[in-house]
């Protein structure tokens, strides 16, 4: 039962070579992660709080762990490949089992250390080009976290705040409506009867995040000393990125006042009301929204909500994020998106978390939208160039593989995947490829890229759990690409004369491109309804058939 605050006026292991390997990495880490922090001036007061000694060996004992099970898994790749020939049959299957039990390692070791390493296991596996065996092991991560004492959030927020929680709320609820790595919300009521959710940020995470992060980087850089061409250095610091600003609540308040202005005048979206009296860098008090998780079938039918239209709202939002607004959330999984049953629609989404977002570079954004137009009017010769832009070069060929689902010379209409020739073509092209050059490929990359790709991934998944088709999403981002190009052409010149021009050429290109889209939806639809259509006639002549045997006996007995 709830309670609520009323005021009345208030692995397989290593084995030995694994653990002697291990004492070595620790004490190499334990020392750099100490003289890490000891230097780091910024935050050197963290090493004179009274928890300090608590925190750091804590620390230690996550890093070692964190050590035995990275180390585990290089004696397991070393070990396991040794004398295999890297192009043998063989060895692309021992590869895979060792992917596979390494994978399930670090997943264990993300349920022992929580916090940072359950984010940054979801920040693996949202990225599609990790093997695929981490990314469908490290896919089953929920961030959620045991709550922390009340006292210590009570704490959090009168320090942050300089106020009481009586001061504040009429009334606040002791137990929170959602715990995760670096906070828990809390539902509550204000002054003025306002309901309200606060999210309170857990004490002592920057340091925690140092220590956790020092750990990351170097694990990531031994296993690249071990395997040369395994080279996540990218990864870890795109995660340290995106987890710094996730700490800062004041960012995450202006990130969403600036989506909400956005969106302002969509039909679907909600972006919950920020409180900024009661916000703070580490409390975050925002209108309360009620709602579902926006993968929950069983919810969705229950109201009659259509998961294909939850599907499409959801995508077209993504979409002008990234090809119009240059602006992106970067976190869409499904605790951060609540379908809500009131809206003009029948639905309404509602967008929460709004602490890790990027600023695309507005000439990546042109570039991408580019490389969006290129792909679907299958113009080889731009996705090559504009492969060059991005410092992928000859990799560039594969663009089309990754967003698509078409290999760069397809003759498949967008959406309908590859023909058998052109799967052939391409499982023999990619048995060439070693991680080198996937390493090689996601080093290029610029880090904008890198935010759109784990993006898209995120994006994927929830799509696929609303069993929606992928054209859902191949659709909105084209549609969105083209209106992102058209916009920005519009604005490019001082003059009038030219400005109406510009305008009125890339008009007729728009129009152009989005009749070209529109009649590849429609050919998709007839196509579509061709098929069921064929399916129903299909049933309804085998069940005539059976109904025919069933009968014929009594037509023909004496």
């Amino acid at each position: 039962m709830t309670r609520m605050l009323k005021f009345v006026a208030k692995a397989r292991g290593g084995g030995g070579v694994a653990a002697r390997t291990s004492l070595y990495l620790i004490a190499s880490t334990g020392f750099a992660s100490l003289t890490y922090q000891t230097l780091n001036t910024e935050n050197s007061h963290n090493i004179h709080t009274p928890n300090f000694p608590f925190n750091f060996l804590n620390g230690v004992v996550r890093s070692s762990r964190a050590l035995f099970t990275i180390t585990s898994c290089v004696v397991d790749y070393k070990y396991s490949l040794h004398g295999l020939s890297v192009d043998s049959n063989e060895y692309g299957l021992v590869l895979s089992e060792i992917h596979l039990r390494s994978a399930k390692r670090i997943l264990k070791l993300c349920h022992a250390n929580k916090g940072f390493y359950v984010k940054a296991g979801q920040f693996a596996a949202a990225m599609r080009q990790v093997p695929k065996e981490y990314s469908s092991t490290m896919s089953s991560l929920q961030d959620q976290a045991v709550p922390c004492d009340f006292k210590a959030i009570k704490d959090v927020i009168f320090r942050s705040l300089g106020k009481d929680l009586l001061e504040i709320f009429i009334s606040f609820d002791e137990q929170p409506v959602a715990a995760a790595s670096i906070a828990q919300v809390h539902h509550a009521l204000l002054k003025d009867n306002q309901e309200v959710a606060v999210k309170v940020q857990y004490p002592g995470l920057g340091y925690q995040m140092k220590f956790d992060i020092a750990t990351m980087d170097f694990l990531s850089k031994s296993v690249s000393w071990f395997f040369p061409e395994y080279r996540f250095d990218w990864m870890v610091s795109e995660f340290a990125k995106s987890i710094a600003s996730e700490l800062d609540f004041v960012q995450e308040a202006k990130n969403s006042e600036r989506t909400a202005k956005n969106f302002e005048n969509h039909r679907v979206l909600r972006i919950p009301r920020i409180f900024w009296d009661f916000t703070s860098s580490q409390v975050l008090t925002m209108q309360f929204c009620k709602g579902q998780k926006v993968d929950d079938l069983d919810y969705l039918r229950r109201m009659g909500i259509s998961p294909l239209k939850v599907a499409k709202a959801l995508v077209e939002v993504f979409a002008e994020m990234i090809f119009v607004y240059g602006f992106l959330h970067g976190d869409p999984h499904p605790g951060n998106i609540l379908i809500s049953p009131e809206g003009p629609g029948g639905f309404s989404l509602v967008l929460l978390d709004h602490g890790i977002y990027k600023q695309l570079d507005e000439g990546f954004r042109q570039s991408h939208c580019q490389l969006w137009k290129a792909m679907v009017l299958m113009d080889s010769k731009k996705i090559q160039e504009l492969g060059e832009n991005f410092g992928v070069g000859k990799y560039s060929r594969y663009f089309p593989v990754i967003f698509t689902g078409r290999t760069v010379n397809s003759k498949s209409a967008l959406g309908r995947g590859m023909s058998p020739e052109e799967k052939k073509y391409l499982k023999q092209e990619l048995k060439s490829l070693k991680m080198e050059d996937l390493s090689s490929f996601m080093e290029s990359l610029p880090p904008d890229f890198l935010t759109v790709l784990r993006t898209d991934g995120l994006l994927r998944s929830l799509i696929s759990k609303l069993e929606a088709p992928q054209r859902v999403r191949l659709m909105a981002y084209a549609k969105c690409a083209l209106r992102g190009l058209y916009q920005r052409a519009s604005s490019e010149s001082d003059s009038v004369v030219i400005v109406a021009l510009s305008r009125f050429e890339m008009g007729i290109k728009y129009i152009q491109f989005r009749l070209l889209l529109e009649i590849m939806d429609l050919v998709s639809y007839v196509d579509s309804m061709r098929r069921s259509l064929s399916t129903r006639l299909g049933q309804l002549a085998s069940s005539a058939g059976n109904l025919i045997r069933n009968l014929f006996p009594l037509f023909t007995s004496p």
